[in-house]
């Protein structure tokens, strides 16, 4: 078994209206729609995929669509924020973006070594773009896209998480991850990765008085860090069972293979298996064009596809259920 995890693999948060999210993502943002399924346990409602080309781990930013929920109450336990990687160069370019598609942002303003600017997505979900020297050489990033490929998003960069149990969090990171605690700045301490590169920052906000947080639209479900292979995720089952944390069984999400646990304060961990990928069931140049289905709910195709609503892919006009 590797001795620390190598970075986050996917991000999954929760929106009400599917063809909002994917208007803000892929035609806003610039990410590839990846994948169009449903959520396994909910089937009648859709579950988005979106991220560089191929969904490389750590590009990988999912929806459950939940029409009619509730928004969520911000607090602990919870993914605070969600922050993609941007080329340094790229800040003022998004900064015009974002205001040609009437999106409030806050920044640029400088983070530890960084520049950051925040905003939030149409359920309020926070969400920042982080430009930090080296990013532009990530090969990680949508090249059709409607964002200029000099301009775009190269995968996430990290994620912040609200705890109200800060030295246990801290504790399972270091302890039980691998992660290194790099940086402090107020409330705000800096994890890092053992390979410091695509995706590897996890920041702890230390909030202990702070009401904990409620999930539902607008909210972050949960984060994804990477497993090499099949034996990898088993190592780490058993290594994380015997640190006392309650993780489930094996799950097969077709795209990759699943472990959850909640960390101290709450935070829903996965850890997701690196493959199969995502072109095991339609080839590379397809992605996100067709419905797919795991092998359980084929029978149900029919009803599902009724079910489902018509999504239109932006600035490209097709249409795809």
């Amino acid at each position: 078994m590797a001795n620390a995890i190598s970075g986050i693999h996917h991000v999954t948060a929760i929106t009400d209206d599917p063809q909002r999210n994917l208007d803000f993502y892929t035609g806003l943002l610039g990410l590839r729609f990846v994948k169009k399924t449903v959520n396994f346990d909910s089937p009648e409602t859709h579950h988005l995929y979106y991220g560089d080309e191929v969904g490389y781990p750590g590009t990988i930013m999912t929806f459950f669509s939940w029409p009619g929920y509730p928004r969520g109450r911000r607090g602990t336990g919870q993914v605070a924020t969600t922050s993609f990687a941007i080329p340094a160069q790229a800040l003022d370019y998004w900064q015009e973006r974002l205001r040609a598609h009437h999106i409030a942002f806050e920044g640029p303003a400088q983070r530890f070594e960084e520049q950051v600017l925040s905003f939030e997505d149409p359920n309020g979900l926070q969400l920042e773009l982080v430009a930090a020297p080296g990013i532009e050489q990530r090969e990680i990033y949508w090249k059709q896209g409607p964002v200029p490929a000099e301009q775009a998003i190269r995968g996430f960069y990290g994620v912040t998480l609200a705890v109200a149990r800060y030295e246990s969090s801290a504790k399972l990171l270091t302890q039980a991850m691998g992660f290194k605690l790099q940086q402090q700045e107020g409330q705000r301490t800096r994890f890092v990765a053992a390979q410091s590169g695509n995706a590897s920052i996890v920041d702890l906000l230390d909030l202990p008085g702070q009401v904990r947080g409620q999930e539902a639209v607008g909210s972050v479900h949960h984060v994804a860090f990477r497993a090499a292979n099949d034996e990898e995720q088993l190592q780490w089952r058993q290594a994380l069972t015997d640190e006392g944390m309650q993780v489930t069984q094996v799950l097969d999400r077709n795209y990759f293979h699943s472990i959850y646990f909640r960390e101290p304060s709450g935070v829903l961990f996965e850890i997701a298996t690196d493959q199969p990928g995502f072109p095991v069931d339609e080839p590379v140049a397809e992605l996100g064009t067709h419905l797919k289905l795991p092998t359980w709910l084929e029978s149900n195709r029919p009803e599902l596809e009724k079910a489902l609503p018509t999504l239109t892919i932006p600035w490209t006009g097709t249409e795809t259920r």
